[in-house]
Order: structure tokens, then sequence, then C-alpha cells
């Protein structure tokens, strides 16, 4: 299982561009498979283009998305501007979308969440066939859409998805690449989110799909004071129902449950059996515990270094 670093997903992460690009450079410099940022809507430099200078300045860490949002972005414009990140970051992008969440789009773009994942499934629909062909042809109920990519130094560019309910899950195996899950524990990922996107792919005739599994994490000798800290830090995701329900499977009251706490031995107990249960990447969202941030950051960051194959 590759392990990877995630930045930039707890409610009080404010990190300047020339700050990312900086975590970047250093996740590969530590030696991590994979470095990802979140595209929050109104909060913080767009992802993918900061993943384009990030890609810019490194040369071999693979880079990813978690996630953008679809509704906002037209899936035409979005292929566009994935094919020329990958371009900058010399083949290393990983596109994660999704829908995100109803609030956001009800409240902050005015716009309607109708159907969620017959969205995201038209949104594929033309965002895929635009970036492995260059050209789509494609009429549905959200989107009519007949375009052609004209971009001669393109590169292909690997498709997930937000994917944490059934509906969706069967297009993270039959269309997209795989999934990038937020807030899902290992009972999640082992009886409910691996097994389903297995099938799916497989019934479509394509090769296993990855699964991405992001979570809080922090390295203490303090795993009580660890949780309430992941309480603080990451428990408004536990009032978005798209998480409230994928921690009902998990039967966790909030993410401070399902974020990975302990010392060095726990911690590394608790990651593998992700790999156990069928992921295949682990993307660590570390956060601090204590008043030394400096250490305990460094601390968790040592342990998942020593993970890295």
């Amino acid at each position: 299982m590759k392990i990877g670093i995630f930045v930039g997903a707890s409610a009080t992460d404010k990190i300047k561009l020339d700050e990312i690009v900086t975590q970047g450079i250093q996740a590969e410099e530590d030696g991590f498979d994979s470095f990802w940022l979140p595209h929050i809507s109104a909060r913080g430099p767009d992802a993918l283009t900061a993943l384009a200078l990030v890609g810019a300045q490194t040369e071999s860490i693979a880079l990813g998305t978690g996630v953008v949002s679809t509704y906002p972005r037209h899936p035409a414009m979005l292929a566009q501007q994935a094919i020329t990140t990958q371009i900058a970051a010399d083949g290393r992008l990983t596109l994660g979308i999704g829908p995100s969440h109803k609030p956001g789009i009800e409240n902050v773009f005015g716009m309607s969440y109708d159907r969620p994942a017959k969205h995201v499934e038209e949104y594929l629909a033309v965002l895929r066939p635009l970036i492995d062909e260059g050209k789509v042809d494609f009429d549905g109920d959200f989107y009519n859409v007949h375009a052609t990519l004209d971009m001669p130094d393109g590169l292909p560019v690997s498709v997930m998805i937000s994917a944490l309910a059934p509906r969706m899950l069967r297009l993270g195996g039959a269309v997209a690449d795989g999934t990038v899950t937020w807030m899902a524990g290992v009972r999640a990922i082992g009886s409910h989110i691996v097994p389903r996107i297995n099938a799916a792919a497989s019934e479509a005739g394509r090769q296993s799909p990855r699964v991405s599994v992001g979570l809080p994490v922090a390295v203490t000798d303090d795993e009580s004071a660890g949780r309430a800290q992941a309480a603080e830090l990451f428990e408004r995701y536990g009032t978005l129902v798209n998480y409230r329900r994928i921690l009902d499977v998990e039967e966790a009251e909030g993410p401070s449950e399902v974020a990975v706490v302990g010392n060095e031995a726990q911690v590394e107990q608790q990651i593998r059996a992700f790999a156990d249960a069928g992921a295949t990447e682990f993307i660590a969202n570390v956060f601090p515990v204590g008043d030394d941030v400096q250490t305990s950051v460094a601390r968790t960051r040592a342990l998942l270094k020593s993970l890295v194959e």
C-alpha cells in the first residue's frame, strides 16, 4: 500500500500557495509516494493550479486532487485544465472529482444539488472522452456537449471520484479509476467500499480500481487528547450528509473515532489494517497534538516515512 500526504483538510488550515509548493517539494524529499490537495469552495488556492506549480518543481512524487467539485466547473473546462496540469506535472497527476455537498453547492454557488450521482455519471460521460480521446458527443439531463479538445502535448489523466455510496461506487469501478475517500474507517473500507467497487470493475471488464483512503493522523502517547483534538479540527465533517452516512457504516459517532491516533505501534497497526481491508493507498492528513506543534507533526511524519516501501 502506498503512503501519501494530504494537506489543507482541517478547519484551521489556511495554507498559502507558496507554502503548498514548499510542502509538496518536502513530501517528495521525504520519499512519500503522493501529495494530495483538497479543493474547498471559497477557501484556499485552486488545487489544480497549485499542483501544476508543485509538479513543475518536483520530479517523481504523484500528485492528486481530493477532490475538485463538479457542479461549479463545466466538465469540458475541467478536462482542459486537468490536461494542462498534467503537462506541468509530467504525467504524475490524478484528478479526483466529486459532487461536494448540498450546503456548499446550494448556499455558496446558488446551484441545485439535484441527483448528485446522476450528475457525476453524466459528468464522467463528458470528461473522460475529452481527456481520453479529445472529443465528446453527449446528450443527457445535465449536459449536452459536442466538443473537441486539441492539445497536441496533452498527456492521459487518471480520474477518480469521491465514491462512498453504492451508486457512486459502481461508477468508481466501472467508469472512473477508483475512489478517493474521506472519513471512511477500516470497517467501511473492508465491508462496504472495496467489495462494491471491485465488483463493479470486474463486471465492466476493467482492472482493479484504486482505493485511496484519506484520514487525519496523529502519533501521540495521549490517545484521548489526540481524539479530542481531532474532534475539534474535523468534527464539522460529521455534519455533512455524505460523510455522516459512511460514519454510520463504521458505527462511529464522529470523525474523531475514525481518525488514526495513538503511539507509533498503534498508528502503524491501524494504517496496515487498511491495506488488509483492500486499500491501495493511505493518504495522511497530519494534525498536531499538544502545545509543541512542530515536534508533534515531525513525530507523525517520521512514522509515516518509515511505512513507505
